[in-house]
């Protein structure tokens, strides 16, 4: 029997840029009520930073794990007993597993800003998903960890 694996946690926040972007809203949003007077100015500022701002945290907040002998992406729950090798993607081959070769029915945790993924097969003949695909920035972590915990 295998000791357990080195946990595997990983939170795919949004870039730094889309901080500034959201802050750029904010100010849109401010700009827009100046004619209305400085009170409604501060108040376009606050409210539309603090909605963008929410926006790109709820964006960044998907999480992905390995915990109790299973995957943890998002919403989704799988047992690894029910998945195959994991494949590790370069930022090529993750692109075009996003595109041309993409399958309409598997799960996908796609995030525009991380290059690299990590595509695994679901081996159980009762699911109709065929494959997990996870945008991570530790595509070898998260494939370590995958191969790593023992599935019995």
């Amino acid at each position: 029997m295998q000791p357990s694996a080195p946990p595997f946690d990983e939170r795919l926040t949004a870039p730094r840029s889309w901080w500034f972007i959201a802050f750029g809203i904010g100010v849109a949003c401010a700009l827009m009520l100046l004619p209305l007077g400085a009170l409604p100015l501060l108040a376009g500022l606050v409210g539309g930073t603090a909605a963008a701002a929410a926006a790109v945290s709820s964006y960044g907040s998907a999480r992905i794990r390995v915990v109790a002998g299973a995957l943890v992406a998002g919403d989704a729950r799988v047992p690894l007993s029910a998945l195959g090798e994991p494949e590790v993607l370069d930022a090529e081959e993750a692109r075009a597993w996003r595109t041309h070769k993409a399958d309409a029915r598997a799960f996908m945790l796609l995030r525009s800003y991380v290059g690299t993924a990590v595509r695994v097969e679901v081996t159980d003949p009762q699911d109709p998903t065929p494959y997990v695909f996870l945008s991570t920035r530790d595509p070898k972590g998260l494939a370590a960890a995958l191969t790593a915990v023992p599935t019995a």
